[in-house]
């Protein structure tokens, strides 16, 4: 049986607005972007003005979702953003990842609410009253199904492919469905509208260049290794990046590799966005939550799965994460 969350509140203000904007963090993955535009295309249904608009370029791993023509970026091409009743961020709860955004939309939007499945930081932005955050969900394309569910919307094709890469994407194919059937039973539904939905796994996880496996060859060498072992670190620098003509994120399965590794408890990964900006991501198996280790360098994002961008001192804090990484173990 599935498992809905009280989204009462979510559902009210859609109906009461008339004119939404969707979006999702900075550095949008299939999770966020999913849900976004498997909402955006229900909700294009009713009498209601809506648009997807997301705070940078679109990888182009999810370029078959139609993201030209569907989704405009903020730091790119988009429309003036003007004054509207309801704004949607999904797969986040913390604002700070939707800058230089998240300051526009305060401006514009009459009400502001995040729809997630993070845990809500100790330390850091809390989320907009009435947003609505579930950290049972496995993805926040279970929760845009159940909104557009609750909207009595019916799922067309272009909805459902968009709602299944979300769920796909954010469980690794039901590896992580957070001991619920949801994922499961969602997917199942789905399925039955897709005339096609192999193409959605060959387009998430098929679509290794022939410079992505040299860069994979290069990277996986440079694993420092921890604790006996139980800790790997990797640091990716711009040039790493440059000389393999490399997507940021094309780096995101890499740390997901290392922690494949059985003797390692918990990951590390260091990537340079440019000089003096860093994108930092954690990973510990079951049993090591790293969220607290994020949340101390101004990060966040699940207890297993965590990630912070970091400006200065990084040997510094590449230090001071490891020390606590090792504390854990």
């Amino acid at each position: 049986m599935l498992k809905s969350p009280d989204i009462s509140q979510i559902i009210t203000a859609i109906k009461e607005a008339k004119s939404i904007v969707l979006s999702t963090h900075r550095e949008c993955d299939g999770d966020g972007l999913g849900a976004i535009l498997g909402l955006y295309h229900a909700l294009k249904t009713l009498d209601k003005t809506v648009r997807v608009l997301c705070v940078d370029e679109i990888p182009k791993k999810y370029h078959f979702l139609n993201t030209k023509k569907y989704v405009e970026v903020f730091e790119g091409t988009h429309t003036p953003l003007e004054n509207h009743d309801l704004t949607l961020i999904f797969d986040t709860n913390d604002s700070r990842l939707i800058e230089p955004l998240y300051s526009k939309l305060k401006e514009t939007s009459n009400k502001i609410l995040f729809v997630d499945h993070h845990p809500i930081l100790d330390s850091g932005p809390q989320p907009t009253e009435g947003s609505l955050v579930d950290t049972n969900m496995a993805s926040t394309g279970e929760i845009a199904y159940f909104i557009i569910k609750a909207l009595d919307i019916p799922i067309n094709e272009t909805a459902a492919e968009a709602l299944y890469t979300s769920i796909a994407f954010d469980t690794q194919f039901f590896r992580y469905v957070k001991g619920s059937a949801n994922s499961h039973l969602i997917c199942a539904e789905l399925i039955g509208l897709l005339k096609n939905p192999e193409h959605i796994h060959q387009e998430l996880f098929s679509t290794y260049s022939l410079g992505k496996m040299s860069f994979l060859a290069m990277a996986l060498n440079k694993i420092e290794y921890y604790a006996n072992g139980r800790i790997a670190c990797l640091e990716i620098s711009f040039e790493d990046l440059n000389k393999n003509n490399i997507e940021p994120d094309d780096t995101r399965d890499i740390i997901d590799m290392i922690m494949n590794v059985k003797q390692v408890k918990a990951a590390l990964l260091i990537r340079e966005d440019a000089k003096h900006f860093h994108r930092l991501s954690l990973r510990g198996k079951a049993g090591v939550s790293v969220l607290h280790v994020a949340e101390a360098v101004g990060g966040g994002g699940h207890c297993n799965a965590a990630g912070a961008y970091l400006r200065d001192n990084i040997k510094e804090k590449k230090s001071f994460i490891l020390e606590e990484l090792t504390k854990l173990l």
